[in-house]
């Protein structure tokens, strides 16, 4: 749910995974994408959340739901 709000809410800003990678402090989309579907046991953590949220201006609770 998480990997497909982020994917979500990116799409909507218009960023790019590589973007978003880049401004969290990867230098590559691989973790980015397979996080977004949740392949390959990858997941955001949550100090990745919040730099994803400050990118992506939104609240951290409208990534992660309740």
């Amino acid at each position: 749910m998480i990997g497909s709000n982020v994917k979500r809410i990116r799409k909507e800003k218009k960023i790019t995974q590589m973007q978003l990678a880049l401004a969290i402090g990867h230098n590559s989309v691989g973790h980015i994408a397979k996080a977004e579907l949740c392949k390959y046991d990858k997941h955001f953590n949550l100090e990745q959340l919040y730099k994803i949220s400050r990118v992506l201006d939104v609240s951290l609770w409208q990534i992660i739901p309740e």
